[in-house]
C-alpha cells in the first residue's frame, strides 16, 4: 500500500521534478531511467561509464571528468476508495451507530415528542451540518489524517490530534465491550426457546415474573432483565467500581471476537474496510425495515407511535430540551473523532463533498427517526401487554437494546428468528462505529510516521488492537457495566466537546475562512455560500462551546442514577478527561518555547501560522520539500 507521508517527510508532492548535479561519480547511463522509488541509490553505474550526451542547449557545460547525475522525484500517490459508494457507506455506517437506536428515540419522546424536532432540526442545520461538511472538506483537501493536518492549518494545535488519539482509544475500550454483549446475545438466542423466556433458569431470583402475569408489580423482575445483569454481566458478583472482581471468561471470548473481526476489517485500509462496509452499512437498513413492518402490525404499537410523535410545544420554553437537542446532532453526526477527516482523505480531490456531507447527515439523522418508530412500535405493545402507560416500559440506553427489546421479542411467534436478525443489527452497526473511530488514529499515526509505522501497517493494527483489548479487559469484569458507563462520559463525553471547539476554532479562526474557501474552491469549482462562512465563523464555534460548558455543569446528570459512584471516581473520571484535553495546551507549549526559534512574536508567529514548506497538495503543483 502506497501511503503519503507525514508533513514531515514530504507528504503528497504534487509532481515529478528533476535536479541537476555537477559531480565526480559516474551517473546514471544514458540508457538507463533513475529508480522511482523513495530508496534511490545513489551507488556509481561504474568509472568506465560515458557521459550522457546533453543536447539541451540551456544545460551546464561538463568538463572532462564532470559526470551528470539526475535526481528523479516522482509524486506518491495516496490511496484512495474502490468506489464513491465505498466511501458514503463508511461514513454513513460511522455516524448511524447505537446511539441512534437506543438514545434519540428517547431523548425525542422525553422533550416533547415531536416539538424536538424543531430544536433537532435547528441544530442540524446551524450546528452539526457545518461542522460535518468542515471536517469532509478537510480531509479530502489535505489528504492526511488527524496529525499531519495541524502542520498545514495551525501547527501550535497539532495537540488536537493526539487528543483525538487518546479518545479514540478510550472509546475503543468500552464500545468493543457493549458489542460483546450483542455477541453474547446473537450466540445465546441459537436454541429453541430463548433463555430470557421464562424464570426457571439457574440464574434467577424468586423475584422473576413474566411481564405477562398478571401479578407484575414494580417489586418483580423481569426473565430479560435478570438474563442480562445475572447471566451476562453477572454483575451481582460485584459491588461497581469499589469491587469490579475477575474478567468473567465467556464475556472476553466474545469481546475478543470482536476485536478479530475489526482486526480484518482494519488491516489493509480502505481495500478492506471498503468491502466490510457493503455489510456491516447496509445490513442494519433491511433490519430496521424488517423490525418496522413486524412492529406497527403489533397490538398496541399505534399508541407507541403517538405517544413518541405527539407534540408538547410548551416543553420548547425548557432550556434543556434545546440543549438535548444540540448534544444529540453532535454526538449523532461524529464530527471531532477525527474520522471524517481520515475516511475523506482517502477520496479524489475533486470529488463533491459537499454533496456528501448533505447526503450522509440527512440520512444519519432520518435513520434515528426511523428507529423511533421501531423502537416505539414494540414499547406500545410491551404496554398493551403489561396493561401500563408507554413512560413505564421505556428505558434509555442500553437497558433498551438489552432488556426491553428483548423482553418485547420474548413475546412474539417466531421469537428466536427475530432475536437474531435484531442482534445481527446491534452488531453491525456497531462495528461500522468502531471501525471509523479506529481507523481515524490509526490513519493519523500511518500518515505521521510512514516510515515506522506506515510502511507495517497490518503489524501495527495487530499491536494497538491488542493494547486496547488489554486495556479493555476491566469492563468485561463483573462491575464492567459500570465501567462502561463511566468511560462513556469521562473518555470521550466532555472532551471531545472540548477538542472540537478547539478545531473549529483553529481552522476558522487561525487558518481562516476565507483561505479555507478557497480550498474549497479549489476541489468543487465554486466558493461556499455566505450561510456556510457565517456558520463557520460564528454560529459553530459557540454552538460548540455552549454544549461544552453546559455538559460541565450537568456531568453527573450525564452519569445517570442507574449505578453508583464513589467519591473518589469523580477525581478519576476527571483525570480521564484532563489526559487528552491537556495535550492541546502542552503542545502548544512545547511548539512556542521549543520548537521554534527567534523572539516571543515571531514564535507565536511561526506557531500559529501554516507551514509553507509542506508545499502544495493540489493535483499537478509542486512546492513539497523532499
Amino acid at each position: 500500500m502506497d501511503r503519503s507521508g507525514s508533513a514531515n517527510n514530504g507528504s503528497e508532492l504534487g509532481g515529478s521534478a528533476s535536479t541537476t548535479f555537477r559531480a565526480n561519480t559516474a551517473p546514471w547511463s544514458n540508457d538507463k531511467e533513475s529508480p522511482n522509488n523513495e530508496d534511490d541509490s545513489n551507488e556509481d553505474d561504474g568509472d568506465t561509464a560515458t557521459p550522457a550526451k546533453v543536447t539541451d542547449p540551456l544545460a551546464p557545460r561538463l568538463a572532462n571528468n564532470e559526470r551528470i547525475l539526475v535526481v528523479s522525484v516522482t509524486e506518491r500517490t495516496r490511496e484512495t476508495w474502490g468506489q464513491k459508494a465505498e466511501f458514503l457507506l463508511a461514513v454513513i455506517g460511522f455516524a448511524v451507530d447505537l446511539g441512534n437506536v437506543w438514545r434519540f428515540p428517547y431523548i425525542c419522546y422525553q422533550n416533547g415528542g415531536g416539538a424536538f424536532l424543531v430544536p433537532y432540526c435547528v441544530f442540524l442545520i446551524f450546528g452539526g451540518l457545518p461542522l460535518f461538511y468542515m471536517e469532509l472538506a478537510l480531509g479530502q483537501f489535505h489528504r492526511c489524517g488527524c496529525l499531519s493536518i495541524w502542520k498545514r492549518i495551525c501547527p501550535a494545535l497539532k495537540g488536537v490530534g493526539y487528543a483525538i488519539c487518546l479518545i479514540d482509544i478510550y472509546m475503543g475500550m468500552y464500545y468493543n465491550t457493549i458489542i460483546g454483549w450483542a455477541v453474547y446475545y446473537l450466540f445465546a438466542s441459537f436454541t429453541s426457546q430463548l433463555p430470557w423466556t421464562s424464570c426457571d433458569n439457574p440464574w434467577n431470583t424468586a423475584n422473576c415474573m413474566p411481564v405477562t402475569s398478571e401479578n407484575f408489580t414494580e417489586l418483580a423482575t423481569s426473565p430479560a432483565k435478570e438474563f442480562f445483569e445475572r447471566k451476562v454481566l453477572e454483575s451481582y458478583k460485584g459491588n461497581g467500581l469499589d469491587f469490579m472482581g475477575p474478567v468473567k471468561p465467556t464475556l472476553a471470548l466474545c469481546v475478543f471476537g470482536v476485536f478479530v473481526l475489526v482486526y480484518f476489517s482494519l488491516w489493509k485500509g480502505v481495500r478492506s474496510a471498503g468491502k466490510v462496509v457493503w455489510v456491516t452499512a447496509l445490513a442494519p437498513y433491511v433490519v430496521l425495515i424488517i423490525l418496522l413492518v413486524r412492529g406497527v402490525t403489533l397490538p398496541g404499537a399505534d399508541e407507541g407511535i403517538k405517544y413518541y410523535l405527539t407534540p408538547e410545544w410548551h416543553k420548547l420554553k425548557n432550556s434543556k430540551v434545546w440543549i438535548d437537542a444540540a448534544s444529540q446532532i453532535f454526538f449523532s453526526l461524529g464530527p471531532g473523532f477525527g474520522t471524517l477527516l481520515a475516511l475523506s482523505s482517502y477520496n479524489k480531490f475533486n470529488n463533491n463533498c459537499y454533496r456528501d456531507a448533505l447526503i450522509t447527515s440527512s440520512i444519519n439523522c432520518l435513520t434515528s427517526f426511523l428507529a423511533g418508530f421501531v423502537i416505539f412500535s414494540v414499547l406500545g405493545y410491551m404496554a398493551y401487554v403489561q396493561k401500563t402507560s408507554i413512560d413505564k416500559v421505556g428505558l434509555e440506553g442500553p437497558g433498551l437494546v438489552f432488556i426491553v427489546y428483548p423482553e418485547a421479542i420474548a413475546t412474539m411467534s417466531g421469537s428466536v428468528f427475530w432475536s437474531i436478525i435484531f442482534f445481527l443489527m446491534l452488531i453491525t452497526l456497531g462495528l461500522d462505529s468502531t471501525f471509523g473511530g479506529l481507523e481515524a488514529m490509526i490513519t493519523a499515526l500511518c500518515d505521521e510516521y510512514p516510515r515506522v509505522i506506515g510502511r507495517r501497517r497490518e503489524l501495527f493494527v495487530l499491536l494497538l488492537l491488542a493494547f486496547i483489548f488489554l486495556c479493555a479487559l476491566p469492563t468485561m469484569t463483573y462491575g464492567g457495566v459500570v465501567l462502561v458507563n463511566f468511560l462513556n462520559v469521562y473518555g470521550p463525553g466532555l472532551a471531545i466537546l472540548f477538542v472540537v471547539f478547539v478545531e473549529a476554532a483553529g481552522v476558522f479562526w487561525f487558518y481562516g475562512v476565507d483561505r479555507f474557501s478557497a480550498d474549497v474552491e479549489q476541489m468543487l469549482g465554486a466558493k461556499p455560500g455566505i450561510f456556510w462562512r457565517i456558520c463557520w465563523t460564528y454560529i459553530s464555534p459557540v454552538f460548540l462551546l455552549t454544549i461544552f460548558i453546559f455538559s460541565i455543569l450537568g456531568y453527573k446528570e450525564m452519569l445517570g442514577e442507574e449505578f453508583y459512584y464513589p467519591d473518589w471516581s469523580f477525581q478519576v473520571g476527571w483525570a480521564v478527561t484532563c489526559s487528552s484535553v491537556l495535550c492541546i495546551p502542552m503542545y502548544i507549549i512545547y511548539k512556542v518555547f521549543f520548537a521554534s526559534k527567534g523572539g516571543c512574536r515571531q514564535r507565536l508567529v511561526e506557531s500559529f501560522k501554516p507551514d509553507d514548506s509542506c508545499g502544495s497538495v493540489v493535483p499537478g503543483q509542486q512546492g513539497t520539500s523532499v
